[in-house]
C-alpha cells in the first residue's frame, strides 16, 4: 500500500508539473485550482476509476465529469499520463486549432459533456447514472468533481436531492474545498462539517477528508464504492496552488497562470522532477455485450378529421408511440406530465420515464446526461419554465447532445392562468441556439409526424406545444420533414401571404373565409419548421402575393417565428409585416387575449385590409 501511495503521489506531481506548464504556455488559464486537486484526479484516474484506455466509447468505462470545468489542464495531464494523448499535445492548450480548450468540450473524445458553466456536474453525472443503474444496469461508476464555490448554485442541490430519490449509489461526487473563489474566499471557507451535513440533510453519505492525504483519500473511495442505496460526496479540505509556496492558499491568483522564467522556475523547482516511468496500471471495466437496437415503425396518427385536439395531446400521444417503436427513447418531465401529456409515454413505459420534479435545471441536466449515454431523451414541461434551464440548454449545445425538448402551454392562448405561465420567450431562446431545429406544430397530426421528426435528428430539437383544442388540418399519412412548411391555401388571386403557426394559424384560416366573403384572397403557409427555415417556399409565395408577407404568432416579437421569416427574406426586398404579442399580457379567456393582443383572426383581417 505504501508502494501505492507514493507511485499516486509521484502521478499528482506529474499533474501539476503538466497544469503549470501547459498554462504558462498558453498564458492564461487556471493552474492554482489545478493543483488542489490533482491529488484527489491522481487517485481516481490511476486507482479508482476502471476505463479502456484505447476506447473513449467503452459503454461500461467509469465516466467522469470535471464540474469545476476551469481545472481543464488537470483533466488533460491526466490523460497525457495514462497514455491516451501525447504529452506535448498539453502545450496546444487554448491554441485555436487544439481539441484541448480553455474549458472542456466534447472536441477531445475523452469529454463526454462540456462544463465551466459552474453548477451543473452534478446534474450531467445523475443523467448518466440513471442510465447506468436503470436502463442499462451497467456496474460503471460516475464520478464528479465539483469545486467548493459552485455548491452555492441552486442547481447542484436540485441534483443532490434527485440523486438520493433514485438512491444512485453508483454516483459518486468529490467537493474540492479549497475554500478560494474567484474573488474571494468561498461562503464556509474550509468548513468541511458543513459541507457534510448539507449533503447528508439531502440523504448522502458523506466523507470528510484531507485531500492531500492518500492515507484518506483511498479509503474513502473504497467507502464511496461500497455504498448499496446512496449516492456518496467525499468533501475534501485542499489548499489552491498547493506545493507552490508563492501560490499555496493565496488570494488573487485565480485566472493567472505562472509567469515564464523566474517564476516558473522557482515553481517547478519546488514540485520537483517530473517522472515519466511510473509503473501503475489502470485497471479495464468489465466486458458487456453490446446491444442491438431494434427500432420499428412507428404507428401513424388515427384522429378523425372533426376532433378537435390540442397539439400538448398530440406530442403526448406520439411520444407514447414513438417509445413503442424506439427502445432508446426516454422522457423526463418537471411535474407537469399531466398538462404536457408526458404522462402517456410513462403509463406505457415506465421503466423508461424519470420524474425530475420542479427543479429544471436538473431536469435538462439529467437529460444530457442521458444522452450522452445513447439516449434519447425528451425534456418536457411548460415552455415558459425552460427559460428557469437557459444555461443547461446552451450548455447541451456545446455539449453536442442528443436531446429533445418539449415546451407546452405557450403564449396568450393559455387564457386564465396569466402571464407567469405563458411561454412568449421560447422560439427566440432556441432559435438562438446554433444547430437547433424548432418546431412549432397547428395539430395532433402534425405534432405526431414532428415527435418522429425530432427523434430520427440528430441533435437538438425543440417542440413548441399548445394548450387549446384545435381542429384536425391533415390526413393522417401527411408528413412533416425538418426544414420545410405547408402552403395550405392558395390561388392565382392571393394578394398577400400569411405565415402563421399553432393556434394563429387557425386565426389565420378564420380570417381567409372572412376575406373571401369579402373578395380578398389571401395565402396560407403554416410554418411549421421555423428552425431551419424553408426560405424557397416563402420566397416563392412572396414573389406571387405582391412581394408582401404578413406573420402572425402567439409569442413576443423579438426573436420568434416573425423575425425567422423576415431573416430569411429581407435580403430579397420582400415586405414583411410582423403581427404579435406585445406588452405584458393578463389573465383572460383565450379569444380575448388573442383579440387583445392583435393576433386574431379580426386582427389579420384588418391589416390585410391595411396593406391591400
Amino acid at each position: 500500500m505504501d508502494t501505492l501511495k507514493n507511485l499516486l503521489k509521484q502521478k499528482a506531481t506529474n499533474l501539476r508539473i503538466h497544469s503549470i506548464i501547459s498554462t504558462s504556455e498558453a498564458g492564461s488559464g487556471h493552474p492554482t485550482t489545478c493543483l488542489s486537486a490533482a491529488d484527489i484526479v491522481s487517485a481516481l484516474f490511476f486507482h479508482a476509476m476502471r476505463y479502456d484506455c484505447a476506447d473513449a466509447q467503452n459503454p461500461n468505462n467509469d465516466r467522469f465529469i470535471l464540474s469545476k470545468g476551469h481545472a481543464a489542464p488537470l483533466l488533460y495531464a491526466a490523460y497525457a499520463e495514462a497514455g491516451i494523448i501525447p504529452s506535448d499535445d498539453l502545450l496546444t492548450l487554448r491554441q485555436i486549432d487544439s481539441i484541448l480548450e480553455g474549458h472542456p468540450t466534447p472536441r477531445f473524445e475523452w469529454t463526454e459533456v462540456a462544463t465551466g458553466s459552474l453548477g451543473q456536474g452534478l446534474s450531467l453525472g445523475l443523467g448518466m447514472a440513471l442510465n447506468g443503474k436503470y436502463l442499462d444496469k451497467s456496474d460503471y461508476r460516475v464520478y464528479v468533481l465539483l469545486g467548493d464555490g459552485e455548491t452555492a448554485e441552486g442547481g447542484v442541490w436540485e441534483a443532490a436531492a434527485l440523486a438520493s430519490h433514485y438512491q444512485l449509489n453508483n454516483l459518486i461526487g468529490i467537493v474540492d474545498v479549497n475554500a478560494l473563489g474567484q474573488s474571494q474566499r468561498t461562503m464556509y471557507a474550509f468548513d468541511i462539517d458543513i459541507y457534510c451535513k448539507r449533503f447528508e440533510a439531502f440523504g448522502w453519505q458523506t466523507i470528510g477528508i484531507d485531500g492531500h492525504n492518500f492515507d484518506e483519500i483511498l479509503p474513502a473511495l473504497e467507502q464511496a464504492k461500497a455504498s448499496t442505496d446512496k449516492p456518496t460526496m467525499i468533501v475534501a479540505k485542499t489548499f489552491k496552488g498547493k506545493g507552490v509556496s508563492f501560490m499555496e492558499d493565496g488570494d488573487n491568483w485565480h485566472g493567472k497562470a505562472v509567469p515564464k522564467e523566474e517564476q516558473l522556475d522557482t515553481a517547478l523547482a519546488e514540485l520537483g522532477p517530473l517522472q515519466t516511468d511510473i509503473p501503475l496500471q489502470i485497471e479495464t471495466p468489465n466486458s458487456v455485450e453490446k446491444q442491438i437496437t431494434t427500432l420499428k415503425e412507428c404507428e401513424p396518427p388515427n384522429y378523425p378529421s372533426d376532433e378537435e385536439v390540442a397539439t400538448r395531446g398530440g406530442y403526448g400521444t406520439g411520444l407514447a408511440k414513438l417509445g413503442a417503436a424506439n427502445p432508446n427513447v426516454v422522457a423526463l418531465d418537471g411535474d407537469t406530465k399531466n398538462s404536457t401529456y408526458a404522462e402517456q409515454f410513462m403509463e406505457l413505459h415506465p421503466d423508461r420515464y424519470f420524474e425530475m420534479f420542479i427543479a429544471e435545471q436538473n431536469l435538462v441536466g439529467a437529460g444530457i446526461g442521458l444522452a450522452k449515454r445513447g439516449k434519447i431523451p425528451f425534456v418536457s414541461t411548460f415552455a415558459a419554465f425552460l427559460s428557469r434551464a437557459y444555461d443547461q440548454i446552451r450548455m447541451s449545445a456545446i455539449s453536442q447532445a442528443n436531446i429533445k425538448y418539449a415546451g407546452s402551454h405557450c403564449g396568450v392562448s393559455i387564457g386564465e392562468d396569466g402571464p407567469s405561465q405563458m411561454g412568449l420567450e421560447d422560439i427566440a431562446m432556441f432559435r438562438a441556439i446554433p444547430e437547433a431545429v424548432v418546431l412549432y406544430p397547428s395539430d395532433a397530426v402534425t405534432t405526431e409526424r414532428l415527435v418522429a421528426e425530432a427523434a430520427a435528428h440528430e441533435g437538438i430539437v425543440y417542440i413548441r406545444t399548445s394548450r387549446p383544442k384545435t381542429p384536425i388540418l391533415y390526413d393522417t399519412d401527411e408528413s412533416f420533414p425538418i426544414g420545410e412548411c405547408k402552403v395550405i391555401r392558395e390561388s392565382s388571386e392571393d394578394k398577400v401571404t400569411v405565415v402563421a403557426a399553432g393556434v394563429t394559424l387557425h386565426e389565420t384560416l378564420k380570417a381567409h373565409e372572412i376575406l373571401a366573403a369579402k373578395g380578398i384572397a389571401i395565402r396560407i403557409i403554416d410554418l411549421y419548421c421555423v428552425k431551419p427555415i424553408d426560405t424557397e417556399t416563402l420566397l416563392a409565395s412572396a414573389a406571387e402575393t405582391n412581394n408582401t408577407l404578413i406573420t402572425v404568432e402567439d409569442h413576443y416579437p423579438e426573436g420568434g417565428l416573425g423575425d425567422a421569416v423576415l431573416g430569411a427574406v429581407a435580403a430579397n426586398g420582400v415586405n414583411v409585416h410582423k403581427l404579435a404579442v406585445t406588452g405584458i399580457p393578463r389573465s383572460g379567456k383565450p379569444d380575448e387575449l388573442l383579440e387583445r393582443h392583435g393576433i386574431s383572426a379580426n386582427a389579420i383581417v384588418q391589416k390585410v385590409k391595411d396593406i391591400v
